[in-house]
């Protein structure tokens, strides 16, 4: 028994070593599991279906329900990953989330980590928010949105969160698109206790879409999500007292995971061509900016009410564009 926990802590801790000196586009093959070795359906029915020996989950939503999974383990910090396809044509007020939460066992002070993709008209394109809370401060929303290179309807993409004690970053295919870093300033509002992973899909026709104005129109139903190759790749706790499973030196490296100067020019390019808002540059919600915003040249992209200056322009194009390569981000 001892020998079995010290090669997989081994193991565990040589994937972290090469995940940490990652380039751009070189992630490490990290482990993938099947539903049941990691997963537990939170609702839904037979809107979950199983798929590749319970390695692809689809997941849809039609007038009777949408559906939904969670992890079995609650995780503090690791890196977290699903290739996942949307539904494609009409899927206004729809929305497929991919996310970190601990709203079950911390009701009133939970963190949360969001990838949610709001489905449009036809012709027009999804778009990706991400966002974050921490103790329960739902009330200040820290959202992004941004459109793609690539139609996410066409095929698989990788997105993925990595999570430490100091940073967060949000990747799609590899490159980052996000880096949320802790500052002294945030205080309890940066998320810093054990969540799980969730994805679901559900009926958003309230604020989705042009902010409530198109509908979910059910002709078009069920709306597929499929989920692959998902990765969960970090230090899980207790469930009772919450106290990390693995070992501090194996915790630590998580934070040794930075966003490398390459990344950084990727990153940069992705925000400059692909981002449509910023709550940072919000002045409407915000007339002071929140702690970990800057100000910098990124901002002068920006309306007042946080609203890329030139949004109609970058995705005039709708979905006649073809099939970027998945690091082609310029």
């Amino acid at each position: 028994m001892a020998s079995s926990l010290f090669f997989s802590f081994l193991l565990l801790l040589a994937s972290l070593l090469l995940f940490s000196r990652g380039a751009v586009s070189s992630f490490p093959n990290l482990t993938t599991l099947s539903f049941e070795e990691g997963y537990t359906q939170l609702f839904g029915d037979s809107n979950l279906m199983l798929h590749r020996d319970g390695r692809a989950v689809h997941l849809s939503l039609d007038e009777r329900t949408g559906a939904g999974f969670a992890s079995q383990d609650l995780y503090l910090h690791g890196f977290f990953s699903a290739n996942i396809k949307l539904p494609s044509d009409y899927a206004a007020g729809v929305v497929v989330a991919f996310y970190m939460s601990n709203g079950d066992v911390f009701e009133k002070t939970h963190d949360e980590l969001d990838f949610e993709f709001l489905g449009n008209i036809r012709g027009k394109e999804w778009r990706v928010q991400t966002n974050i809370y921490g103790n329960g401060s739902t009330s200040i929303g820290r959202e992004e949105r941004y459109g793609l290179w690539f139609d996410p309807t066409e095929d698989f993409h990788k997105y993925s969160i990595l999570w430490s004690h100091d940073r967060i970053i949000f990747y799609i295919d590899n490159v980052p698109i996000r880096e949320v870093v802790r500052t002294e300033a945030m205080g309890g509002q940066f998320p810093s206790k054990p969540m799980s992973l969730y994805a679901t899909i559900w009926d958003g026709s309230n604020w989705a879409t042009s902010g409530g104005r198109y509908k979910i129109n059910y002709k078009y139903a069920p709306y597929i999500a499929e989920f692959a190759d998902l990765t969960l790749h970090g230090c899980a706790v207790d469930p009772m007292d919450h106290t990390p499973t693995c070992n501090n030196l194996a915790a630590d490296l998580y934070s040794t995971i930075t966003v490398s100067a390459d990344q950084r020019m990727a990153m940069e390019r992705f925000r400059k061509k692909y981002m449509t808002y910023s709550y940072c540059y919000d002045r409407v919600r915000y007339s002071v900016p929140l702690p970990e915003c800057s100000t910098g040249l990124e901002a002068r992209q920006f309306q007042e009410s946080g609203e890329a200056r030139f949004m109609d322009r970058r995705h005039r194009h709708g979905k006649r564009h073809r099939r970027a390569p998945a690091n082609s981000v310029i």
